[in-house]
């Protein structure tokens, strides 16, 4: 009785994981495999001479998200809570180390690193720790959260670092989710509105005097207000994406049929996937997939409101917003619905780190599932 209490103390007490939500993982993380394979074929064949270049490399990634999600399953939480500055120690240095030489420019933004085979994004493995450092925080100072000194400028002061050297890349994108993640977060952890709200204000400023003062962004934001007025310059890919969509109707045109994907929808396995999605697999195929996002996003948060620990609960919270702000931008841009930036679908665009960080948030709501009673 002694050790159960013992291990239920310092994390390590086992339960089982939700199945529900493991189930949800893995058909996300199924029909990602299927959609790239789907959307790449084309463009792998012709730069690649392999049709299944891209797919090859999505399967080996999903390996290396299994592997990690079945590691941070099994983790006791107590062990990944007590690194918790390491993590944004390790999040800040590889950021640096895309705005140095080891960096990797693509279009004029340096937002990778080199590792020989691969390109790392240290944006998406930025999110997860900046969600455990709040989650760290509010857990511990919620006598003193709701005061300006201790419950806003400590988790400004850090996002703002981050956010700081994601637009020296620049990655205006990637500002906006780690802001976004730092607000929800806030919000839940008894922050006074009144800072928030001041802080939107002037963060809107912020955000509109960078737009602004680009001119490559003020061209997104026009092209984003009437798409078809540049249908053959800014706005052609959301062009594009739109005429998906639409051809898709109720059923779609069939997995490997669509004709977006034929050079018109450029990229269209990375960002774009949904509109190839939209376009094969018609409204029914898209409400299958919302089906799947809903039950995954349902489990998560209930593993959000079930589990006792404070900090347990901020974390599972946190990861759940990287998971489902991906999944809302992504389809708010291939839509047309806010202004184009680039942010994957979870579990269903290429890429190495993003489907990692999918598997990895979805293996901590998976170890701290088991702390939810019946």
């Amino acid at each position: 009785m002694t050790n159960r209490l013992n291990a239920k103390k310092n994390g390590t007490a086992r339960g089982r994981i939700d199945p529900w939500l493991l189930t949800a993982t893995m058909i996300l993380g199924g029909f990602g495999l299927i959609m790239v394979l789907s959307a790449s074929g084309i463009m792998a064949e012709r730069v690649y001479g392999d049709k299944y270049f891209f797919f090859k490399r999505q399967l080996m990634f999903t390996g290396v998200g299994l592997a990690a999600m079945f590691c941070c399953m099994q983790i006791p939480r107590r062990v990944l809570y007590s690194m918790t500055y390491i993590w944004v120690g390790i999040a800040i240095v590889l950021l640096s180390m895309c705005i140095s030489p080891l960096g990797v420019s693509v279009n004029g933004a340096s937002r990778w690193i080199n590792l020989g085979p691969v390109n790392l994004q240290p944006l998406e493995y930025a999110k997860v720790a900046l969600v455990l450092y709040l989650a760290y925080f509010f857990a511990r100072k919620q006598d003193m959260v709701r005061t300006f000194s201790v419950g806003f400028l400590p988790p400004f002061l850090v996002t703002g670092f981050l956010c700081g050297l994601l637009l020296l890349q620049p990655d205006f994108g990637g500002a906006v989710v780690m802001s976004g993640l730092l607000f929800f977060m806030c919000l839940v952890g008894g922050t006074r509105f009144s800072y928030l709200f001041i802080s939107l204000i002037f963060a809107g400023g912020a955000g509109w005097l960078l737009i602004s003062s680009s001119p490559y962004r003020f061209k997104r934001w026009t092209a984003f207000l009437d798409p078809f007025a540049s249908a053959q310059n800014e706005g052609y890919q959301l062009v594009q994406s739109l005429y998906a969509f639409g051809s898709g109707k109720i059923f779609g045109t069939g997995i490997g049929a669509g004709q977006r994907k034929l050079f018109f929808l450029p990229e269209a396995h990375n960002d774009f996937i949904m509109a190839v999605v939209g376009e094969e697999l018609g409204f029914v195929g898209m409400s299958l997939f919302f089906i799947a996002i809903g039950l995954f996003l349902i489990r998560a948060f209930r593993v959000t409101l079930k589990v006792e620990d404070l900090q347990d609960r901020f974390t599972a919270f946190g990861v759940t917003c990287i998971l489902a702000l991906g999944m809302i931008l992504n389809l708010a841009v291939v839509l047309g619905t806010v202004p184009p930036k680039g942010v994957a679908m979870p579990f269903i665009s290429y890429g190495g780190s993003s489907l990692t960080v999918s598997f990895i948030c979805a293996g901590i709501l998976l170890n701290l599932s088991r702390r939810v009673k019946a």
